[in-house]
């Protein structure tokens, strides 16, 4: 403190420095585990209902065409992401180079959830990993579009609920210990979903195979992505969704190729689904991404 009694520079970096260095407290991190899990939620059935919309409701039945939309999506929002923090960074170090000793400035919002981004160059190895798992991510939700086309929403979302038992599942291969009370606590999830979703519970013997292979590779993401979060790599899930997103977009637009849907849709561009004729198919498609 100097001599009129105002904190120095040095004491004011200290302060900050450490409060920075000050772990978050407990009722904080329930709080984000509780709001990650809401927005998670809210975002799965959003997702479910405007994918089951751009099928039934605007004639957009391009499962994997969609998929690649979604990848897209992510894509374009991990690259604003690292570009938003590089600019931060750039502007941090600028102010160290000149001799400002500023505070760092008081997260909020979405980067207060998100936590400490940072991004990792992978080595060979990481890069096969991040591609196998790209695979299996861009599987679930291209075979996960498909199945909506033959079964019902309630019918998709009571299945998505096994996900969890499928998991745990997984984990007993792996050798993995599960404690009793997450075993219990999977049941009431699973009659919960199937209660609130009760009503129309259609599908078909075709969609039925496909909802069971999405709900199988759902759980095997979860065990994956797991590893790659925690284990040797231990990236950030920002980080992650940046080296996997335009991988599994590649991935997903060569199957809507193969397929026939790209050609499927130049065909009816001009005549439907142009914006400029009619914005609804575009504008849901997007929307969902």
């Amino acid at each position: 403190m100097n001599k009129r009694g105002v904190p120095s520079n040095n004491m004011a970096a200290a302060e900050a420095s450490q409060q920075a260095d000050t772990p978050p407290r407990r009722g904080v991190a329930k709080d984000s585990a509780t709001i990650w899990l809401l927005i998670w939620t809210a975002n799965n059935v959003g997702v479910t209902l405007l994918n089951k919309s751009a099928f039934a409701k605007v004639n957009f039945k391009y499962p994997f065409f969609l998929s690649f939309v979604h990848m897209l999506c992510n894509y374009v929002g991990s690259i604003v992401m690292f570009r938003k923090l590089a600019a931060e960074a750039k502007r941090a170090a600028q102010a160290s180079a000149a001799g400002d000793v500023i505070a760092p400035p008081p997260k909020c919002g979405i980067q207060s959830l998100l936590g400490n981004i940072t991004r990792r160059d992978l080595d060979a190895k990481g890069r096969r990993i991040i591609l196998a798992f790209s695979v299996v991510f861009s599987l679930n939700i291209a075979i996960g579009n498909v199945s909506l086309r033959y079964v019902s929403v309630n019918f998709n979302q009571v299945m998505r609920s096994l996900v969890p038992a499928c998991t745990i599942a997984m984990g007993w291969v792996l050798g993995r210990k599960t404690s009793r009370r997450r075993i219990c606590s999977v049941v009431p999830v699973v009659v919960g979903v199937a209660c609130a979703c009760f009503g129309d519970m259609s599908y078909t013997p075709l969609g039925l195979f496909f909802t069971v292979a999405c709900v199988i590779l759902a759980a095997l993401k979860v065990v994956a992505s797991g590893e790659i979060l925690t284990g040797k790599l231990r990236l950030h899930p920002v980080d992650l969704l940046g080296h996997m997103a335009p991988l599994a977009m590649w991935q997903c637009l060569a199957l809507s190729l193969v397929t026939g849907e790209v050609s499927s849709i130049l065909s009816r561009w001009e005549t439907e689904l142009s914006p400029f004729v009619n914005y609804v198919p575009l504008g849901v498609v997007f929307l969902s991404g």
